[in-house]
């Protein structure tokens, strides 16, 4: 069985990761499997695996899986925007805006 074929058959974010041996923090799983996993879609879809071997499909099965966790390691899933739903609702914030997290930051460092 290849890679692909056994990537057909998993039905957890962790299987993936463990089929392809990345390592991931589960704090960063736990908030953004969907997104990762989606994301991780997305760069599968750009590359052409028809036909490949395992020795090329395994590599760039992990290279984009790792790729797509560190969108979500480094960012959020708001910031990364991978669903339509996040893209239609976050609307460009008005020039000079804070956040409300921002000032309960400031208040808490005082």
């Amino acid at each position: 069985m290849t890679v692909l074929d056994s990537m057909r058959g998993l039905s957890s974010a962790e299987e993936f990761f463990a089929l392809l041996d990345v390592p991931y923090d589960p704090t960063v799983l736990r908030v953004a499997r969907l997104h990762i996993m989606r994301r991780m879609g997305e760069y599968l879809s750009g590359t052409d695996l028809a036909g490949a071997d395992d020795d090329t499909a395994r590599p760039l099965c992990r290279a984009h899986l790792q790729r797509a966790y560190d969108d979500f390691v480094v960012s959020t899933p708001i910031e990364q925007r991978v669903f339509k739903a996040l893209k239609d609702a976050v609307e460009p914030r008005p020039k000079g805006f804070v956040s409300f997290d921002t000032l309960t930051a400031a208040q808490e460092e005082t």
